[in-house]
């Protein structure tokens, strides 16, 4: 029976349920929820602009965002975002997907802390980073309606969720500060961890090996 949360259809197919059950196995209840409420408000935001997307993809794309904040999935050589990406990849290839719609996929997880570029990419890569930013920022808070909102945060609850994602995110990536460079994470390190000191591009350039 497909499930349905403020008229979003959650699609019914055997990808999409295993792709929650790896997520609800891996994340903490925090990330699940939120991964979930991310698919919910994307394609909301898709539906109110018109756009044509595929909603397993966007499914992926959303549940696996934030795999890399996971204690399984997650790794010390790359930005947190691209172990989610990888594991999406690897998963939707792994149940058939071709090459270029889970390339897709990878982009829309790689890209989703990346402000403005997601948004002028594919819908599937705009549409995770929408869920995102409205779920996490508040941006388009109001380009869904209050009764929607209420639908999918009962479905999908959010009890002191600025503080507990942003808990979530220092224990994530603070084993490696360095994959935070000219990222917006960073900003979290600044704030959580004592000591860091994020990485300065101007310094990169005038410390290079580059006579001048």
């Amino acid at each position: 029976m497909t499930e349905t949360i403020s008229d979003v259809e959650i699609p019914d197919t055997r990808l999409v349920a295993e792709a929650t059950e790896l997520v609800r196995e891996a994340a903490t209840p925090l990330v699940y929820h939120h991964s979930r409420r991310v698919y919910l408000f994307g394609s909301l935001r898709g539906r109110a602009q018109g756009l044509r997307f595929d909603p397993e993809l966007l499914y992926v794309g959303a549940m696996f965002h934030d795999l890399g904040l996971t204690a399984k999935y997650r790794r010390m050589d790359q930005r947190f975002e691209i172990d989610g990406a990888d594991e999406a990849r690897r998963f939707l290839l792994a149940h058939g997907i071709a090459t270029k719609p889970a390339e897709t996929v990878w982009t829309a997880i790689a890209l989703h802390t990346t402000p403005e570029i997601p948004l002028h990419m594919a819908p599937e890569v705009a549409l995770v980073t929408r869920g995102v930013e409205l779920d996490v920022l508040g941006i388009g808070y109001d380009a869904i309606t209050d009764e929607q909102r209420a639908q999918i945060v009962a479905a999908h609850p959010r009890p002191d969720f600025k503080n507990q994602i942003l808990a979530a995110f220092t224990d994530g990536i603070k084993d490696r500060p360095e994959t935070t460079f000219g990222n917006v994470k960073a900003d979290v390190l600044e704030h959580f961890v004592p000591g860091f000191r994020r990485g300065d591009f101007v310094e990169v350039i005038l410390g290079s090996d580059w006579p001048e």
